[in-house]
């Protein structure tokens, strides 16, 4: 497993705690007032607003909460008309290439504020497009079970194309429009679906040995992950597993 998806494993076993949840929530808020701006306020037929609903639902978001969410995209709630959807790009420590997703009301405070994570960690921030090509969009599904096999299994006729294992999850990749489907054979296989999102994956991954340099990668990764207006982070790195026994400790 790459050194990110491992990282954002560990994270996410450690759970949201109290103090971060209602940071949680006004993310996966904005996330669902985007999906529901751009597709529709029915997820039956909004498959983005599906996939942020089911999210906000794995971090026991109130029903009422996600119903806001949804009307201030629609338009039926003007709360939420100022929100719009920005992506940066940079380079973190040894050259690994960062994308930043955000939802915003201020570009300006959003990129200062990115700007700022970047160069506290000894990154940079860059123009669009510069490390745009390091990445392509995926389906991605964690399921927990460590037996890559019967994972595979259970999903390759469905369209998967790739896994990532570990001792207590893998993680399973395909072409964006056959999440729901990969998803679907999964639990039809009687697997236990964790998390299923559209992603993106590095094409290459930077290949990190160094303690100190893993530590400012992770320390990076994690600023820009805690601003508010972040919804995701994409990296290119891949920690050795030795070294990332010991960041992760």
């Amino acid at each position: 497993m790459s050194g990110h998806s491992k990282w954002s494993t560990i994270k996410r076993q450690k759970g949201v705690t109290d103090a971060r949840r209602g940071a949680a929530f006004t993310k996966a808020a904005n996330a669902i007032t985007i999906a529901a701006r751009e597709g529709g306020g029915n997820p039956e037929m909004n498959f983005k607003l599906r996939l942020t609903i089911d999210a906000a639902r794995a971090i026991n978001m109130p029903k009422d909460n996600i119903d806001r969410a949804v009307a201030r995209g629609t338009g039926a709630s003007k709360d939420g008309a100022s929100l719009e959807q920005v992506t940066y790009e940079g380079y973190g420590p040894a050259g690994v290439a960062i994308m930043v997703e955000a939802v915003t009301d201020n570009r300006s405070r959003t990129a200062q504020e990115v700007r700022s994570a970047f160069e506290r960690s000894g990154g940079r921030l860059s123009g669009p497009g510069s490390v745009a090509h390091s990445f392509r969009p995926v389906g991605q599904i964690v399921v927990k079970s460590p037996d890559a096999d019967t994972v595979l299994t259970a999903a390759a006729e469905a369209g998967a194309e790739d896994i990532e294992s570990d001792t207590e999850e893998t993680i399973v990749y395909c072409e964006p429009n056959k999440l729901e489907s990969v998803k679907q054979a999964l639990e039809g296989g009687g697997l236990e679906v964790i998390n299923s999102e559209l992603s993106k994956k590095p094409t290459t991954n930077v290949n990190i040995a160094d303690e100190g340099q893993a530590n400012s990668i992770l320390s990076l990764v994690s600023k820009l992950e805690d601003l508010d207006d972040v919804q995701k982070v994409y990296a290119n790195f891949d920690i050795d597993t030795h070294v990332m026994e010991k960041v992760a400790s």
